[in-house]
């Protein structure tokens, strides 16, 4: 069993954040918000395993144990002295695990850097496809089923209506992004998708745009979406694989799956399409909703006395900012909700974006639009928007950098940290390492 260590009760600033400083004085190396996800786990951990751990998989004990040691002296690091002034820093690795609030900036950055050439000279769609809070408890037991099952029904549902000529009559391709939670936590299973506001003719020989300021009617795509997903439902329980226990144990029986299976055709499944836009935004786009995790760092705004209250737009109520208090055990087993399955990608490609013929398809693309290889949308600008200060990259002094105290000797290589032993072994409890 992973045990979590609970460093003694250190009091937090109240300057707005808080910085360690590299050895010595001179500016610091790490700046990190004032509250983190990672202070929760180390200070609450072992009470939210003592209650809820014999309800955790493998990967979300991982996901805590990654959380509580991101950027600590337990997963190494080095240190470096200026060759000039003699200054000397530490820096610590991350954990680079797909949860963590820390490690998604560098992520999104690298990977936005690799989708620059798959801009398209058009506009672009932003849409969302929800589930029903109906069906939240069974997603929760069977998340790798039904979750795929999502990004199958949506892609499905996108390609069919808009290869119908009453409505575009050409092949889309785009990405599909799975986000499985609410403002306040809660489960709430959606996908988002971006794609070109347009596709390829059946034959392949010209661009067909959509309609100015319309894309394809939400109305149709929610009809279509809610029956091949209860199609894909019906189809998993007939071959028995849902996993059928805890809020889920009576949908073993025919007559309570039937009648939920009701509810859920009588329900206007929730899908949303804004306008097209410019393809100058698509980047923006992705840079806001693709490496997210279940809430940021920037997000939380106080913790004190086992409570954490952090911030979200009610959407209910226009998307007003407003605030919640949890307390930090509700707060850790609402977080572990949106720890995804081991393997499971949640970003996807479909269409004529899809892996196989990727490469092909947008070559043609750029030729029926007249768009040169060359022609791409710059990313310098994008890949900071729409990215809270707390979420970008962790400044590092690395070897070779310019010294940030007299701004003219190079930081050298002095001595490396190794990676902790029991860092990666969840049976045993990580000393005090909290260096962060």
């Amino acid at each position: 069993m992973l045990t979590l260590h609970s460093p003694p009760d250190r009091v937090l600033p109240m300057d707005g954040g808080r910085h360690d400083t590299a050895h010595g004085s001179g500016p610091p190396i790490i700046h990190r918000p004032q509250i983190e996800v990672a202070d929760v786990v180390r200070q609450h951990g072992e009470a939210f395993l003592e209650r809820y751990g014999h309800t955790l998989c493998g990967e979300q004990y991982r996901a805590l144990r990654a959380i509580e040691l991101c950027y600590t002296a337990a997963l190494g690091g080095h240190k470096t002295r200026c060759d000039a002034c003699g200054h000397e820093g530490c820096a610590y690795n991350p954990c680079r695990n797909r949860h963590c609030p820390k490690c998604q900036g560098v992520t999104r950055a690298a990977w936005l850097a690799n989708r620059q050439r798959e801009v398209l000279d058009t506009a672009y769609v932003h849409s969302i496809f929800t589930l029903p809070q109906d069906l939240s408890p069974l997603v929760l037991t069977n998340p790798r089923q039904l979750y795929g099952l999502l990004f199958r029904t949506v892609s499905q549902t996108l390609l069919d209506i808009a290869r119908d000529p009453k409505h575009l009559g050409a092949e889309l391709g785009g990405l599909a992004v799975l986000h499985t939670w609410g403002g306040q936590l809660q489960a709430h299973p959606h996908l988002h998708c971006v794609l070109p506001a347009g596709g390829l003719s059946p034959d392949s020989s010209r661009w067909v745009p959509c309609r100015p300021n319309f894309f394809l009617p939400v109305r149709v795509l929610s009809r279509r979406f809610r029956r091949l997903y209860i199609d894909g439902l019906k189809h998993l329980y007939r071959q028995g694989e849902l996993t059928l226990t805890g809020r889920c144990r009576e949908l073993a029986e025919p007559r309570p799956w039937a009648r939920l299976l009701a509810a859920l055709r009588e329900k206007e499944w929730v899908v949303y399409a804004k306008e097209p836009q410019d393809s100058k935004h698509i980047l923006k786009y992705l840079a806001r909703y693709t490496h997210r995790v279940a809430i940021s760092n920037h997000r939380l705004i106080a913790f004190q006395e086992g409570q954490v209250t952090f911030r979200f737009k009610d959407h209910k109520r226009g998307g007003q900012m407003r605030t919640q208090t949890l307390k930090a055990v509700e707060f850790l087993r609402r977080f572990c909700l949106h720890i995804l399955p081991k393997g499971l990608h949640k970003i996807r490609y479909f269409g004529y974006l899809a892996n196989c013929h990727r490469q092909q398809k947008l070559a043609l693309c750029r030729r029926l639009l007249g768009q040169s290889a060359d022609a791409l949308v710059t990313t310098a600008m994008a890949v900071g928007a729409g990215t809270p200060e707390s979420d970008r990259k962790v400044v590092r002094i690395e070897p070779g950098d310019v010294c940030l105290v007299c701004n003219q000797g190079r930081m050298q290589l002095v001595e490396t940290y190794h990676r902790h032993r029991a860092a990666g072994d969840l049976s045993i409890t990580v000393p005090v390492l909290d260096t962060s």
